[in-house]
């Protein structure tokens, strides 16, 4: 329970500094609307292979090389767009202002560096997929399930933190893995809990913008398709609403996930490499740790 008010705190403050600067808010969205276009476009060569060749050996090795190639976009793409919200954060806490313009110089600056992040995290993508399909009940195969669960969790979280190494830093992926796990060692405890925190927070608020959205669509959708008396256009039409404010629900509950998730992960690396800065300069007087954090670090 301390861990979920932790947090909720660290989502107000959060959410505090967005309004206090939009810009903060725009890199998530912008990433939203071309992720939806790439998974758009990135669908239709793999349907057209699956109705083509659908149920053979070599259909199959096609349809998983095209599928890689759309998680290395996506995560590029991701990575991207949090790269420059972590600029974005990082210039509101040192300078009380996020530029756009700036943003964008170091996404270009780091652009080889988030394309080599997003191919490790494609390459643990696959193997959690090959793993994953291999429906052999043996306990090896729930042994390798089971590891590539943990690897993906591991991995997921390093690579929050390798970013806004790479970017407020300039590291590349090798270096900023070691200093995440320096890091990671001297504040474990810590950086698990808070984690687990806000995580919680956006889950549950995620999952309730959900089903809000659900409930809204039915209830619309539902009732236009109840009194079409057999119109086929207005149950079209019912239909079509539903499913649009379902997933405008679903959209706005991403945004709030990404951009939450990003500033958390942002906020922990200035702090932590702050601490560890100091520490490094013999220095006894606490480090403040910016101003969202520190509610949860309370």
């Amino acid at each position: 329970m301390q861990s979920f008010s932790r947090g909720w705190a660290f989502l107000k403050q959060a959410w505090s500094m967005a309004f206090k600067d939009k810009d903060l808010l725009k890199p998530s969205i912008y990433a939203l609307i071309v992720g939806m276009i790439i998974s758009v476009i990135g669908i239709i060569p793999i349907l057209i292979v699956a109705f083509a060749f659908g149920g053979s050996q070599i259909g199959n090795i096609i349809m998983g090389i095209l599928s890689a190639i759309l998680m290395f976009v996506q995560f590029v793409v991701t990575y991207v767009f949090s790269a420059m919200t972590i600029h974005l954060i990082y210039g509101y806490l040192t300078r009380g202002d996020g530029r756009m313009s700036e943003a964008w110089h170091i996404v270009r600056r780091d652009f080889f560096d988030i394309l080599t992040l997003a191919a490790v995290s494609t390459l643990v993508g696959v193997l959690r997929n090959m793993t994953q399909g291999n429906r052999k009940n043996n306990v090896l195969a729930g042994i390798l399930r089971s590891a590539m669960r943990v690897v993906e969790a591991l991995w997921t979280e390093a690579a929050l933190l390798v970013l806004p190494a790479m970017v407020i830093d300039d590291l590349n992926l090798k270096d900023g893995l070691a200093r995440i796990v320096k890091i990671t060692k001297e504040n474990l405890l810590l950086i698990g809990i808070s984690t687990v925190g806000v995580r919680w927070v956006t889950g549950l608020i995620g999952f309730v913008f959900g089903v809000i959205g659900l409930v809204i669509a039915f209830a619309i959708g539902g009732g236009l398709a109840f009194i079409s008396n057999g119109n086929t256009v207005i149950s079209i039409v019912g239909i079509a609403t539903g499913a649009l404010i379902f997933f405008t629900f679903v959209m706005v509950a991403s945004l709030f996930s990404s951009y939450t998730s990003t500033a958390y992960h942002t906020c922990l690396y200035i702090w932590a490499r702050d601490v560890e800065i100091a520490k490094a300069e013999g220095s006894s007087v606490p480090v403040m740790a910016p101003a969202p954090l520190a509610a949860v670090l309370a």
